[in-house]
């Protein structure tokens, strides 16, 4: 198992849902051509509110937004750092201004992650 994946999950407005698409398919273009195997966005379907904990309250889910959870699929930790390191200079992301995202960042939440048990 030497693939390595990235996932992240954060609360898009639903009325900023076609922004964040523009925006999530220049950055799959981008992960893409610089060596990423798979990069999929995806809106929650199922997501309900737990007792304890769930998608919706890891994110602070507020009326009238949605979770999108995305992950990105690299042939290793070594190919993942390589490529994030050119993914945050390239010039089709570079020019994305933080403040102007169709999303709340602040209640982004990500990370790396080593696959244990795969169909591959």
């Amino acid at each position: 198992m030497a693939n390595y994946v990235d996932g992240f999950v954060i609360p898009v407005p639903k009325r900023k849902r076609a922004a964040y698409i523009k925006i999530a398919k220049v950055a799959r273009d981008v992960w893409l051509e610089l060596g990423a195997l798979d990069y999929q966005e995806c809106v929650a379907d199922d997501v309900k509110p737990g007792k304890y904990t769930s998608f919706p309250q890891s994110v602070k889910l507020k009326k009238g937004e949605e979770v999108w959870f995305s992950y990105i699929v690299y042939k290793s930790r070594a190919q993942r750092d390589k490529i994030m390191k050119k993914v945050m200079t390239h010039p089709r992301l570079a020019g994305m201004d933080p403040k102007s995202m169709p999303f709340d960042g602040k209640r982004m939440f990500w990370g790396g992650f080593k696959p244990m048990v795969s169909a591959r």
